[in-house]
């Protein structure tokens, strides 16, 4: 490799361990690697802003601006409020029937909209509802974290890593929904299973707390009724748009924005509040994030990894399928996997052009995308919805330290991760 070549991996090396141990806020990393990028010509402007195999996946970025503007407007109907209300009366104040509800909401809301979007919604009103029930927040907080990441692997819009996959594998909303939710579907039914274990001790069931819930009316939590009919029926049209792509031929970051635009403009919703929800660092960490990576590429960095990796796997299908799943996960575990997958699609892009580019070579992708959402589980800081939950619990006075998660995530992640190996042999390998 060139001398520029090496210079733009120790770049990337140094903004990864940076971004992997918190030293340095991950944006002020992203940033700092791409500028550094672009000083020693391993990119150029032409190349980081404009080309499409090694520049800003401006695709990823917009798809998730669209969905965090719909989703900021839908929190200032209180729809969420009502549902964790709803879900603890239905629940009658039992704390495991309590905690499965607010699981299952998460996960689908997590399919439906972003993992770390949902968790910013959902984990506050967690706190109001354990705290009526005087139950310990952490483990429902911990569990709605899994629950997010699993629930987000089943759409393309639910976990940012399959945002990049896509983008990158061309492939639809559909492809996904066909591909990867009916494994989640098995894998929330066995995390449930798995939460009665794991949380047991926190089951503590107070009949007098359990009246007083009884006695709320979630309806009141609904601030404003007509918002909320025009924001469902926006998501609702956004939804469908996704699901018809090969019809329409909108692609999903055009489907969001015009989704947000005609939300923002149908509606009394000010563009302040509109957009008061928008994760503006995480949008700009992408975009730092992308350039790193496309510097890679444009080096021919990422060549001679792919070709390595072909080589080691010497064609074997299944191996490389294996492999890649169970290094996914361990990786995804030590570090965010959103970096992760933005570095790792180039190389997996190559390895499915070299199995053929379709048919049974897809299936990397789909071992790609299982091995990151779900390993993002095993640690605190293996996905973004598992921070951004810890930071929540420390600023209400409740921290839940990194350990503490990671015990139960080591359980899950495995257990998992295990069960996708017979699925994606048995559907794809055989």
């Amino acid at each position: 490799m060139s001398a520029v070549a090496w210079l733009a991996v120790a770049v990337f090396l140094c903004a990864y361990a940076l971004i992997a141990t918190e030293k340095v806020h991950r944006v002020a990393a992203a940033l700092g690697g791409a500028g550094i990028m672009l000083m020693i010509h391993a990119t150029d402007a032409e190349a980081a802003f404009f080309s499409e195999s090694t520049g800003v996946d401006w695709n990823v970025v917009f798809l998730l601006l669209g969905m965090m503007i719909i989703v900021g407007v839908l929190k200032l109907t209180g729809v969420f409020e009502f549902l964790a209300i709803w879900a603890a009366k239905k629940a009658r104040g039992r704390p495991y029937r309590l905690m499965v509800l607010l699981v299952v909401i998460t996960a689908v809301a997590s399919a439906l909209l972003d993992n770390v979007t949902t968790v910013l919604l959902i984990a506050p009103v967690t706190f109001l509802v354990c705290e009526r029930l005087a139950l310990p927040v952490a483990p429902y907080l911990i569990a709605e974290a899994m629950a997010s990441n699993i629930g987000g692997a089943a759409t393309l819009v639910g976990d940012p890593p399959n945002i990049i996959i896509a983008s990158r594998a061309g492939l639809s909303f559909n492809d996904f929904l066909v591909h990867m939710a009916p494994m989640v579907i098995v894998l929330m039914a066995v995390f449930i299973g798995l939460c009665r274990i794991l949380f047991r001790a926190a089951f503590r069931y107070d009949p007098d707390r359990a009246a007083e819930i009884m006695a709320l009316k979630e309806r009141a939590a609904i601030r404003d009724r007509r918002l909320l009919w025009q924001s469902l029926a926006v998501l609702a049209v956004v939804m469908a748009a996704f699901v018809l792509h090969p019809v329409l031929h909108y692609e999903p970051s055009v489907v969001a924005l015009l989704g947000a635009g005609v939300l923002v403009a149908v509606t009394k919703v000010t563009t302040q509040e509109a957009i008061a929800e928008v994760e503006w660092p995480t949008l700009t960490f992408f975009a730092g994030l992308f350039v790193m990576v496309g510097a890679l590429v444009n080096t021919g960095v990422i060549e001679r990894i792919s070709q390595a990796a072909a080589d080691a796997t010497e064609g074997r299908l299944g191996l490389a399928t294996m492999g890649l799943l169970w290094a996914s996960a361990g990786l995804s575990a030590i570090v965010d996997n959103i970096p992760y997958v933005a570095t790792m699609s180039p190389i997996v892009a190559e390895l499915v052009e070299a199995g053929g580019g379709s048919g049974p070579a897809q299936v990397l992708w789909w071992a790609l995308a299982f091995g990151a959402d779900l390993g993002g589980n095993a640690t605190a800081v293996g996905a973004a919805a598992n921070v951004v939950v810890l930071g929540i619990a420390a600023r209400n006075g409740t921290p839940i330290s990194f350990w503490q998660f990671t015990k139960y995530g080591l359980i899950v992640t495995p257990i998992t991760i295990a069960l996708c190996v017979p699925y994606l042999w048995l559907r794809y390998l055989v």
